[in-house]
């Protein structure tokens, strides 16, 4: 029964904690870091009303500290994926018949939650889990989904709030229900937030949702998934569990209730998604909704009327801070001549001055690499760039996986604009710059458009006006979040809408009210009050 409307205004971003010296903040991280170290973590997955242990326990140990286990997550299979899909659409009609104003509810406590006493938690499993430092963890797995948490439940109310006019002796409306199905929902490691707000949006809609997560995020998905049910998020109502993705894939790809896919990874597993989808689109009760945001090759060009210092922190965080693994992180980089050698000088600077190592130890800017297999392939490319003419590495460039994936965070200079490393997405602590000269600035953009598949993020750093307006102008279609005179990540939820599209992805913008409408189905209702009683229209009489 609805009483009346319930209006949810636009939120302030949640604060972001700086952990300085002497701060409670800090003291109260650390010590929660020491506590979930202390213990050995037996990590369920949460089907329906079930935390379901399969005896088949996969080990979570610190990016930065192999040697360390922190616990066990227990991994399923088909079976499991099957049960997440019933659970779901058994949850379904009760789910989504709860009034609004309880659904909102339930996110909005889950983001209280996480703004107190749970905020150590979820920055401390980011951290040992991902290998984040305590601003990077607190930017996303503090700020960012507590913000998605609070600005979901405002744009649903402004997309609720949307009704069509209605003429004399008519009453028009519109209502947007869930998706007919279940939605699966697919999330990366490198974002504690990317993995909680892909599930929670859907699932705020009034959807129920299979949730994967990347093996790398179990710990602060689970941590997310006890906050949910402590928020009082029905049974079913989101669904979590641990499988490999073909398995994944085999069984929801061909269910006749798929609704729709949230993903975020890499374009090679969004291509194969996309193509089973097609491959098996007559099954389907409705054409599911396809939402996906993947990589990314950013970019950032420097007019010669930039600052130097400018360009150079634009780099050093744009493109080292997570260790570079963001899909927004600065991978290439292209530097006037008039100010090459001074920007060079500070990069080498600052990467000298960068400390790396644990998270636990806060004085660390940098931190490791996610995995094995990360570490072994951006090894690969800095071994590339060492033995190639073509290219020359000019500060960084030792890798060192003993006791931890550590990539020194490494610039190669390209003396090819198409040298692999300016064209190939690596994801990791590796910056590429390409001198050019500055009366070839208008040949450098359309270079920039062309040397890579992807169009997530960029940004023009100059102080001339006219440069600014051509390059946002030539590059419009080159990235889906563009900076001036900054660097090319930290999108902020409510506003900068993220995503990018051409191979980065199908610019649905997490963020914004954009993404909420891809996990709704309207319908229009028309109610005629006195109907007519006679078919005949005056047009067909003559007299």
């Amino acid at each position: 029964m609805s009483l009346g409307y319930f209006n949810y205004p636009a939120p302030i971003n949640e604060p972001v904690l700086n952990y300085g010296p002497g701060s409670k903040e800090k003291a109260t991280l650390k010590a929660t870091l020491k506590e979930l170290k202390s213990v050995e973590h037996d990590i369920p997955m949460y089907i329906g009303d079930k935390e379901v242990r399969t005896g088949k326990k996969i080990a979570l140990r610190p990016p930065h500290e192999i040697a360390h286990t922190l616990g066990y997550f227990h991994e399923g299979d088909e079976s499991h994926v099957q049960q997440a899909i019933d659970a779901a659409l058994q949850a379904k009609a009760k789910w989504a018949s709860l009034s609004w104003e309880n659904r909102a509810a339930i996110f909005l406590k889950a983001a209280d939650l996480i703004a107190t006493k749970y905020r150590p938690y979820m920055n401390g499993t980011t951290m040992l889990g991902q290998s984040k430092n305590a601003f990077q963890a607190e930017i996303d797995s503090a700020c960012e989904i507590i913000d998605f948490l609070r600005w979901n439940v405002h744009f649903l109310s402004e997309i609720y709030r949307q009704q069509p006019v209605s003429s004399p002796g008519v009453h028009n409306r519109l209502e947007f229900r869930p998706l007919e199905g279940f939605v699966l929902a697919i999330t990366p490691f490198n974002f504690t937030a990317i993995g909680g707000n892909l599930p929670a949006s859907a699932a705020l809609c009034g959807n129920t949702v299979v949730w994967k997560p990347a093996y790398t995020q179990v710990f602060s998905a689970q941590m997310f998934m006890r906050i949910l049910k402590e928020a009082g998020l029905p049974d079913g109502v989101i669904n979590l569990i641990y499988v490999d993705g073909p398995v994944l894939g085999k069984v929801c790809f061909a269910h006749k209730d798929f609704a729709g896919v949230h993903f975020t990874g890499s374009t090679a597993a969004f291509n194969h998604i996309y193509k089973t989808i097609g491959e098996n689109i007559a099954n389907y009760r409705s054409y599911p909704r396809i939402v996906g945001e993947t990589g990314g090759k950013d970019f950032v060009l420097a007019h010669e009327s930039a600052s130097p210092d400018v360009v150079a922190t634009a780099l050093l965080r744009g493109a080292f801070e997570y260790q570079g693994q963001k899909c927004s992180a600065a991978s290439r980089a292209y530097i006037p001549a008039n100010i090459a050698d001074q920007v060079k000088k500070l990069l080498i600077e600052g990467i000298k001055s960068f400390k790396m190592g644990a998270v636990e130890d806060f004085t660390n800017f940098i931190n490791a690499v996610i995995d094995e297999r990360s570490f072994n392939k951006i090894q690969s490319y800095i071994d590339k760039a060492k033995q190639d003419p073509k290219a020359e590495i000019i500060a960084g460039g030792k890798c060192d996986k003993s006791k931890g994936y550590f990539v020194e965070p490494t610039v190669i200079e390209a003396k090819d604009p198409k040298f692999v490393t300016m064209c190939e997405e690596i994801f990791g602590p590796v910056l590429t710059i390409y001198v050019y000269q500055p009366a070839e600035f208008e040949k450098t953009l359309e270079l920039i458009d062309t040397t890579s598949p992807y169009a997530l993020t960029g940004s023009i750093i100059s102080q001339d006006r006219q440069a600014v307006e051509l390059v946002t102008d030539r590059l419009r279609n080159a990235a889906g979040n563009f900076y001036i005179n900054d660097k090319p990540t930290g999108a902020v939820v409510g506003q900068q809408p993220f995503g990018g599209a051409r191979a980065s992805g199908t610019n649905d913008k997490a963020g914004s009210i954009l993404n909420l409408y891809r996990w709704l189905s309207a319908r229009t209702i028309k109610e005629t009050f006195v109907p007519p009683t006679d078919y005949r229209y005056p047009f067909l009489a003559e007299e």
